[in-house]
């Protein structure tokens, strides 16, 4: 995903829910500032390149359907998914996550030389200059929403979970599964409800652009605004 074809659905994402551009720039800067210099993580890596790849999830299911998880080739998991799949004896290959839970996680991942994707958004730059200068920078893959930079990345994306799935496009995934996945999950707010339906769009825009179709989806389909076309 290249910022040209991205940020025209990023604007759209601004629109929707009132967020300034400005912000997201702002906090994109902060974290380029305290990681700049820094030898940070190169995502490529992860050699994702032909694997099958689980983007695992918070939802209620995901215990569940950890051994999914356990049989792909790696694991991307969506903040707090990475605690929970350690919990039932799956190791995580990534952590995507914004700071707002587990920081903990993120330093201890980092520590141990598992990368983590560190998102800078317009509300958590506190977040970001409480905990990043403690992690492992070696470790650490700086994200954005916003323009990307020297050293801050964007994959695209919104949430941990579908940014997840489009790091794992962006390094040439050949099937990406989904396990912890309930976009019906009544126990979230309304706002964490909202941004579950631009997720659900977002997974609905990228397996149109990729030729396959997610089973996350399925049932689905025929209920989700489309976000464009498929190029």
């Amino acid at each position: 995903m290249d910022f040209e074809t991205w940020e025209p659905v990023y604007q759209r994402l601004l629109d929707a829910f009132g967020y300034p551009r400005s912000g997201d720039e702002r906090a994109r800067d902060r974290l380029d500032q305290l990681l700049a210099g820094v030898g940070t993580y190169d995502p490529a890596a992860l050699d994702l390149s032909g694997a099958t790849v689980a983007v695992a999830g918070a939802g209620p299911s995901l215990e569940d359907e950890a051994g999914r998880a356990a049989a792909a080739d790696a694991v991307l998991a969506a903040s707090t998914a990475a605690d929970r799949l350690a919990e039932v004896g799956v190791a995580v290959d990534a952590m995507v996550t914004d700071l707002d839970k587990t920081p903990a996680t993120s330093r201890r991942l980092t520590e141990s030389g598992t990368p983590v994707f560190v998102h800078a958004h317009g509300d958590n730059v506190p977040a970001v200059e409480e905990h990043v200068p403690t992690f492992a920078a070696g470790f650490v893959v700086p994200t954005t929403q916003a323009a990307p930079t020297a050293t801050v990345r964007n994959f695209g994306g919104f949430t941990d979970g579908d940014r997840a799935a489009f790091v794992a496009d962006h390094f040439g995934a050949d099937r990406i599964e989904f396990v912890g996945w309930d976009f019906d999950d009544q126990s979230v707010d309304a706002e964490k409800r909202r941004k579950l339906v631009w997720a659900e769009r977002l997974l609905h825009w990228l397996e149109r652009r990729r030729g396959e179709r997610f089973a996350v989806l399925d049932g689905r389909r025929d209920d989700i605004d489309p976000i464009g076309g498929a190029s």
